[in-house]
């Protein structure tokens, strides 16, 4: 997936009230830009971090930048959640999650429980409906490992009993974790962050729901989904 260009750099100052982002650009400009993010961003808001942010005079936007990357630990980090969908809808598209493959259909935000619309609906006449979460991830406290929830995460615990939902129903389920950092290898949950959320992908999982962890090549021209990452939890 191409990223908005044109690109400057920066250095980040603060994120602050989830949706705004001040960052010093590399001639010293000083400006606000949109973050596309309303997470928590553990370990993403520190000061300094290089940053990297898109341009874009549409009179109609209230802020023309929008931060895109971040530069921590040596590698990229894309903070906006709102690309795991295109990029999962992307790589959907290629055949190019092998764990996906081969179904005729695929249909994005259906209805599939109260008040919750699944991600992706894959279907095939011959083969039985799979029901597919995508998960946004971009928290590592270890060196190479991808963790998540950043935070408490009670919606997504949600999603998760909605998945066994449809496993019960003898549906296929998977969520889709996409992590959009190049330095990791390796991912689990938070236990001490959200030990609910936890013990509930490992409560689902008994059920048949299955676990996909999918990380990113990053670039300051694209984002795209490349390789899969081990998952600790098993």
């Amino acid at each position: 997936m191409l990223l908005p260009q044109p690109m400057a750099h920066g250095r980040l100052v603060q994120r602050y009230k989830r949706f705004f982002a001040d960052v010093v650009l590399d001639d010293g400009t000083a400006i606000t830009a949109h973050c596309p993010n309303p997470g928590a961003m553990l370990g993403l808001k520190d000061e300094g971090l290089g940053a990297w942010i898109s341009y874009d005079p549409n009179p109609k936007r209230k802020l023309p930048w929008t931060l895109q990357l971040l530069e921590v630990d040596g590698g990229l980090v894309g903070i906006n959640t709102l690309l795991p969908n295109r990029l999962v809808a992307e790589a959907l598209a290629a055949d190019a999650i092998p764990e996906l493959s081969g179904y005729a259909t695929i249909r994005p935000e259906v209805r599939y429980s109260e008040a919750s619309r699944v991600d992706f609906l894959l279907e095939h006449p011959d083969r039985p409906p799979c029901w597919l979460e995508v998960k946004n991830c971009h928290l590592m406290r270890e060196p190479g490992l991808a963790e998540f929830p950043d935070c408490v995460a009670a919606r997504s615990t949600k999603h998760l009993r909605d998945l066994a939902g449809r496993t019960a129903l003898g549906d296929r389920a998977v969520v889709l974790w996409v992590v959009q950092r190049t330095d990791c290898e390796r991912f689990r949950t938070c236990e001490d962050l959200d030990p609910a959320f936890s013990a509930a992908l490992a409560e689902v999982t008994q059920t048949g729901v299955e676990v996909l962890i999918y990380a990113c090549d990053i670039s300051q021209e694209a984002i795209t989904l490349r390789r899969p990452l081990e998952w600790l939890g098993r």
